[in-house]
Protein backbone atom coordinates (compact mmCIF):
# COMPACT_ATOMS: atom_id res chain seq x y z
CA UNK A 1 0.00 0.00 0.00
CA UNK A 2 1.29 3.44 -0.92
CA UNK A 3 0.22 6.91 0.11
CA UNK A 4 1.30 10.47 0.69
CA UNK A 5 2.67 13.09 -1.70
CA UNK A 6 5.59 10.92 -2.85
CA UNK A 7 3.52 7.70 -2.87
CA UNK A 8 5.74 6.12 -0.28
CA UNK A 9 5.42 2.48 0.71
CA UNK A 10 3.30 2.41 3.86
CA UNK A 11 2.30 -1.19 4.40
CA UNK A 12 2.29 -4.62 2.76
CA UNK A 13 -1.06 -6.42 2.82
CA UNK A 14 -1.10 -10.12 2.03
CA UNK A 15 -4.51 -10.98 0.57
CA UNK A 16 -3.65 -14.69 0.82
CA UNK A 17 -0.92 -15.74 3.23
CA UNK A 18 0.51 -19.20 3.93
CA UNK A 19 -2.41 -21.14 2.45
CA UNK A 20 -1.81 -24.85 1.81
CA UNK A 21 -4.67 -26.95 0.45
CA UNK A 22 -4.89 -30.36 -1.19
CA UNK A 23 -7.83 -31.77 -3.15
CA UNK A 24 -8.17 -35.39 -4.19
CA UNK A 25 -9.60 -36.25 -7.59
CA UNK A 26 -13.37 -36.61 -7.50
CA UNK A 27 -13.79 -34.67 -4.24
CA UNK A 28 -15.22 -31.26 -3.38
CA UNK A 29 -13.35 -28.82 -1.17
CA UNK A 30 -15.51 -26.11 0.37
CA UNK A 31 -13.75 -22.77 0.92
CA UNK A 32 -15.76 -20.59 3.28
CA UNK A 33 -15.30 -17.15 4.80
CA UNK A 34 -16.71 -13.64 4.90
CA UNK A 35 -16.36 -11.15 2.04
CA UNK A 36 -12.85 -9.75 1.77
CA UNK A 37 -11.12 -12.70 3.46
CA UNK A 38 -9.19 -13.71 0.33
CA UNK A 39 -11.39 -16.43 -1.20
CA UNK A 40 -11.71 -14.80 -4.61
CA UNK A 41 -8.03 -13.83 -4.69
CA UNK A 42 -7.13 -17.45 -4.05
CA UNK A 43 -9.47 -18.71 -6.77
CA UNK A 44 -8.17 -16.15 -9.29
CA UNK A 45 -4.62 -17.22 -8.49
CA UNK A 46 -5.46 -20.88 -9.09
CA UNK A 47 -7.13 -19.87 -12.36
CA UNK A 48 -3.99 -17.93 -13.34
CA UNK A 49 -6.05 -14.77 -13.68
CA UNK A 50 -3.80 -13.25 -11.04
CA UNK A 51 -0.08 -13.85 -10.51
CA UNK A 52 1.08 -15.36 -7.25
CA UNK A 53 3.89 -13.38 -5.60
CA UNK A 54 5.12 -16.62 -4.05
CA UNK A 55 4.09 -20.24 -3.68
CA UNK A 56 2.94 -22.86 -6.17
CA UNK A 57 -0.30 -24.17 -7.65
CA UNK A 58 0.04 -27.78 -8.79
CA UNK A 59 -2.66 -29.57 -10.80
CA UNK A 60 -2.22 -33.25 -11.57
CA UNK A 61 1.56 -32.96 -11.17
CA UNK A 62 1.90 -29.80 -13.29
CA UNK A 63 2.92 -26.52 -11.69
CA UNK A 64 0.43 -24.00 -13.07
CA UNK A 65 2.36 -21.04 -11.67
CA UNK A 66 5.30 -21.98 -13.90
CA UNK A 67 3.32 -22.04 -17.16
CA UNK A 68 4.55 -19.43 -19.69
CA UNK A 69 2.02 -16.65 -20.26
CA UNK A 70 1.73 -17.68 -23.90
CA UNK A 71 0.42 -21.11 -22.88
CA UNK A 72 -1.93 -20.15 -20.02
CA UNK A 73 -5.01 -19.87 -22.24
CA UNK A 74 -4.39 -23.32 -23.69
CA UNK A 75 -3.75 -24.92 -20.31
CA UNK A 76 -6.79 -23.24 -18.73
CA UNK A 77 -8.95 -25.80 -20.50
CA UNK A 78 -7.99 -28.07 -17.60
CA UNK A 79 -9.25 -25.67 -14.91
CA UNK A 80 -12.54 -23.89 -15.44
CA UNK A 81 -14.60 -21.49 -13.34
CA UNK A 82 -18.29 -21.03 -12.55
CA UNK A 83 -18.97 -17.44 -11.57
CA UNK A 84 -21.47 -15.98 -9.11
CA UNK A 85 -23.52 -14.04 -11.66
CA UNK A 86 -24.23 -16.16 -14.76
CA UNK A 87 -25.85 -13.25 -16.61
CA UNK A 88 -22.68 -11.17 -16.32
CA UNK A 89 -20.42 -14.08 -17.29
CA UNK A 90 -22.40 -15.12 -20.39
CA UNK A 91 -22.06 -13.18 -23.64
CA UNK A 92 -25.53 -11.64 -24.25
CA UNK A 93 -24.93 -11.58 -28.01
CA UNK A 94 -24.26 -15.30 -28.31
CA UNK A 95 -26.89 -18.04 -28.37
CA UNK A 96 -26.52 -20.89 -25.93
CA UNK A 97 -25.49 -23.13 -28.81
CA UNK A 98 -22.71 -20.75 -29.82
CA UNK A 99 -21.54 -20.36 -26.22
CA UNK A 100 -21.28 -24.10 -25.60
CA UNK A 101 -19.99 -24.96 -29.08
CA UNK A 102 -17.18 -22.42 -28.74
CA UNK A 103 -16.10 -24.00 -25.44
CA UNK A 104 -16.22 -27.53 -26.89
CA UNK A 105 -14.17 -26.56 -29.96
CA UNK A 106 -11.45 -25.17 -27.70
CA UNK A 107 -10.72 -28.79 -26.73
CA UNK A 108 -11.88 -30.52 -29.94
CA UNK A 109 -11.00 -28.24 -32.85
CA UNK A 110 -11.79 -31.02 -35.34
CA UNK A 111 -15.50 -30.77 -34.46
CA UNK A 112 -15.90 -27.26 -35.88
CA UNK A 113 -19.27 -26.94 -37.68
CA UNK A 114 -19.96 -30.66 -37.62
CA UNK A 115 -23.06 -32.68 -36.75
CA UNK A 116 -21.09 -34.25 -33.91
CA UNK A 117 -20.55 -30.78 -32.43
CA UNK A 118 -24.30 -30.17 -32.41
CA UNK A 119 -24.86 -33.53 -30.75
CA UNK A 120 -22.27 -32.70 -28.10
CA UNK A 121 -24.10 -29.46 -27.32
CA UNK A 122 -27.38 -31.41 -27.05
CA UNK A 123 -25.77 -33.94 -24.70
CA UNK A 124 -24.13 -31.21 -22.62
CA UNK A 125 -27.43 -29.39 -22.15
CA UNK A 126 -29.10 -32.64 -21.12
CA UNK A 127 -26.31 -33.26 -18.58
CA UNK A 128 -27.18 -30.03 -16.76
CA UNK A 129 -30.95 -30.50 -17.09
CA UNK A 130 -31.71 -28.16 -19.99
CA UNK A 131 -33.94 -28.79 -23.02
CA UNK A 132 -31.88 -28.64 -26.21
CA UNK A 133 -34.87 -27.18 -28.06
CA UNK A 134 -33.86 -23.84 -26.54
CA UNK A 135 -30.23 -23.91 -27.70
CA UNK A 136 -30.80 -21.09 -30.20
CA UNK A 137 -32.04 -18.72 -27.50
CA UNK A 138 -30.01 -15.97 -25.81
CA UNK A 139 -29.10 -15.69 -22.10
CA UNK A 140 -31.76 -13.04 -21.34
CA UNK A 141 -34.48 -15.51 -22.37
CA UNK A 142 -33.65 -17.84 -19.46
CA UNK A 143 -34.27 -17.64 -15.73
CA UNK A 144 -31.44 -17.15 -13.24
CA UNK A 145 -31.31 -20.84 -12.38
CA UNK A 146 -31.29 -21.84 -16.05
CA UNK A 147 -28.51 -19.37 -16.79
CA UNK A 148 -26.41 -20.88 -14.01
CA UNK A 149 -26.97 -24.32 -15.55
CA UNK A 150 -25.71 -22.89 -18.84
CA UNK A 151 -22.66 -21.49 -17.06
CA UNK A 152 -22.01 -24.90 -15.51
CA UNK A 153 -22.35 -26.55 -18.93
CA UNK A 154 -19.86 -24.08 -20.41
CA UNK A 155 -17.37 -24.85 -17.62
CA UNK A 156 -17.75 -28.58 -18.28
CA UNK A 157 -17.50 -28.29 -22.08
CA UNK A 158 -13.67 -28.43 -22.33
CA UNK A 159 -13.63 -31.47 -19.99
CA UNK A 160 -11.58 -29.83 -17.21
CA UNK A 161 -9.68 -31.61 -14.46
CA UNK A 162 -10.73 -28.97 -11.91
CA UNK A 163 -13.76 -26.70 -11.58
CA UNK A 164 -13.79 -23.68 -9.29
CA UNK A 165 -17.31 -22.57 -8.32
CA UNK A 166 -17.13 -19.04 -6.89
CA UNK A 167 -20.35 -18.35 -4.94
CA UNK A 168 -22.41 -20.10 -7.66
CA UNK A 169 -25.72 -20.09 -5.76
CA UNK A 170 -25.60 -16.87 -3.74
CA UNK A 171 -27.45 -14.86 -6.42
CA UNK A 172 -30.27 -17.43 -6.70
CA UNK A 173 -33.52 -17.97 -4.81
CA UNK A 174 -33.32 -20.54 -2.01
CA UNK A 175 -35.42 -23.10 -3.87
CA UNK A 176 -33.20 -22.79 -6.96
CA UNK A 177 -30.05 -22.96 -4.83
CA UNK A 178 -30.88 -26.50 -3.74
CA UNK A 179 -31.46 -27.55 -7.36
CA UNK A 180 -28.05 -26.24 -8.43
CA UNK A 181 -26.31 -27.81 -5.43
CA UNK A 182 -27.93 -31.17 -6.19
CA UNK A 183 -26.90 -30.81 -9.84
CA UNK A 184 -23.27 -30.23 -8.85
CA UNK A 185 -23.36 -33.30 -6.61
CA UNK A 186 -24.82 -35.38 -9.45
CA UNK A 187 -22.12 -34.12 -11.83
CA UNK A 188 -19.40 -34.95 -9.31
CA UNK A 189 -20.67 -38.52 -9.17
CA UNK A 190 -21.27 -38.89 -12.90
CA UNK A 191 -18.09 -37.20 -14.16
CA UNK A 192 -15.78 -37.84 -11.20
CA UNK A 193 -15.61 -34.06 -10.94
CA UNK A 194 -13.03 -32.34 -8.76
CA UNK A 195 -14.19 -28.98 -7.41
CA UNK A 196 -13.36 -26.05 -5.18
CA UNK A 197 -16.69 -24.65 -3.98
CA UNK A 198 -16.44 -21.11 -2.58
CA UNK A 199 -19.12 -19.57 -0.36
CA UNK A 200 -19.67 -17.30 2.63
CA UNK A 201 -22.42 -19.65 3.85
CA UNK A 202 -21.11 -22.50 5.99
CA UNK A 203 -24.40 -24.42 5.83
CA UNK A 204 -24.29 -24.46 2.02
CA UNK A 205 -20.66 -25.60 2.04
CA UNK A 206 -21.45 -28.35 4.54
CA UNK A 207 -24.16 -29.70 2.23
CA UNK A 208 -21.90 -30.09 -0.80
CA UNK A 209 -18.31 -30.42 0.41
CA UNK A 210 -16.25 -33.40 1.51
CA UNK A 211 -13.75 -31.14 3.24
CA UNK A 212 -14.02 -27.57 4.46
CA UNK A 213 -11.34 -24.89 4.66
CA UNK A 214 -12.33 -21.82 6.69
CA UNK A 215 -10.56 -18.64 5.62
CA UNK A 216 -10.10 -15.46 7.62
CA UNK A 217 -7.91 -12.43 6.80
CA UNK A 218 -6.05 -14.31 4.10
CA UNK A 219 -5.26 -17.38 6.20
CA UNK A 220 -6.81 -20.81 6.64
CA UNK A 221 -7.92 -20.95 10.28
CA UNK A 222 -9.59 -24.37 10.11
CA UNK A 223 -9.34 -27.27 7.68
CA UNK A 224 -10.81 -30.75 7.85
CA UNK A 225 -13.67 -33.16 7.20
CA UNK A 226 -16.92 -31.27 6.56
CA UNK A 227 -18.95 -32.88 9.34
CA UNK A 228 -16.07 -32.64 11.80
CA UNK A 229 -15.64 -28.92 11.14
CA UNK A 230 -19.38 -28.36 11.44
CA UNK A 231 -19.92 -30.32 14.65
CA UNK A 232 -16.57 -29.82 16.38
CA UNK A 233 -15.15 -26.45 15.27
CA UNK A 234 -11.72 -25.62 16.69
CA UNK A 235 -11.36 -21.98 15.63
CA UNK A 236 -13.29 -19.12 17.23
CA UNK A 237 -14.02 -17.70 13.78
CA UNK A 238 -15.59 -20.98 12.64
CA UNK A 239 -17.82 -20.97 15.72
CA UNK A 240 -18.92 -17.41 14.88
CA UNK A 241 -19.83 -18.51 11.34
CA UNK A 242 -21.90 -21.35 12.78
CA UNK A 243 -23.65 -18.99 15.18
CA UNK A 244 -24.54 -16.74 12.25
CA UNK A 245 -26.53 -19.51 10.53
CA UNK A 246 -30.23 -18.65 10.96
CA UNK A 247 -32.35 -21.15 12.89
CA UNK A 248 -36.10 -21.27 12.41
CA UNK A 249 -38.31 -22.33 15.31
CA UNK A 250 -41.88 -23.40 14.72
CA UNK A 251 -44.48 -22.80 17.41
CA UNK A 252 -47.92 -24.37 17.61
Amino acid sequence: MRGGFFSKHLETVKAVDGVTLSIEKGSILGLVGESGCGKSTLSRTVMQLQDATSGKVILDGEELTAIPKSLVRERRLDFQMIFQDPYASLNPRMTIFSTLAEAIVQRHSDLHKSEELTQRVVDLMATVGLDSRHMRKYPHEFSGGQRQRIAIARALAPEPKLVIADEPVSALDVSIQSQILNLLLELRKKLDLTMIFISHDLSVVRYIADQIAVMYAGKIVEYGDAEEVFHHPQADYTRKLLEAIPHIKATA
